[in-house]
């Protein structure tokens, strides 16, 4: 019988080395134009957060009311109190107590009349709200794109580099070219989902806020048209 013993030791074992990269070696090793698009996809996932925190800490501060604001501005309204019911609205910095503020400035005039200011008003006041979510929207789209850009130049400058050698290339060579031109395109990925992901929050927010301005806009109309 043959017996068949592993005689190996672990000096004898194939040294299994490890690569590791960092994200600074992979953009560097990139050349200019990697560097270039990489520096531009920080600089728009710069702006754009800092867009949504600014829009999101605005967007709240807007949505905060006292519940007890439109039955304050009813009692005043009923007892022929206008002057307390303006106070109490430009003391009440909101687009609900702005919108108010419009309506009670109108009392007096046709209910339609009333109803345009109103609505003229709340139309700026969402103008206000939605200031610069737009360049979000914008980031959402425009970042894979220049990432796909930094790919698509990466990969003529691999071919490049085929080409000029006369097919004598390293892969190892064409290889890093590849996977660092790719590294453009997962940044622009990246950038494209936290802007698209902002840019959404940002929309339910103001929505959510653009109903409230809608609903006590309801209820002011109703007030007016309640009997002395």
């Amino acid at each position: 019988m043959l017996l068949f013993q592993s005689t190996g030791n672990p000096e004898d074992a194939a040294e299994v080395q490890e690569k590791t990269l960092s994200i600074y070696e992979l953009v560097v090793n990139g050349g200019i134009g990697s560097i270039i698009i990489i520096s531009v996809l920080l600089v728009m996932l710069a702006v754009a957060l800092y867009i949504y925190f600014e829009r999101i800490f605005a967007i709240k501060a807007a949505s905060k009311i006292d519940k007890n604001f439109m039955n304050q501005i009813r009692d005043n309204v009923m007892s022929g109190k206008i002057e307390a019911a303006k106070i109490l609205c430009a003391q009440t910095d909101s687009p609900v107590a702005r919108l108010t503020e419009k309506g009670i400035s109108r009392i007096g005039k046709p209910l339609e009349d009333i109803n345009k200011a109103i609505e003229n008003a709340g139309t700026l006041e969402v103008y206000k709200l939605e200031k610069n979510v737009s360049i979000l929207a914008t980031v959402a789209g425009a970042a894979p794109m220049i990432g796909f850009l930094g790919t698509v130049i990466g990969m003529i400058l691999a071919f490049h580099e085929m080409a000029t050698s006369g097919g004598q290339a390293e892969m190892g060579s064409l290889a890093d070219g590849i996977y660092t031109a790719m590294t453009t395109t997962v940044a622009g990925l990246i950038v494209g989902i936290i802007a698209y992901m902002g840019y959404n929050h940002l929309v339910v927010k103001t929505d959510k806020v653009v109903h409230q301005m809608e609903a006590n806009a309801v209820d002011f109309l109703d007030l007016l048209n309640e009997p002395v």
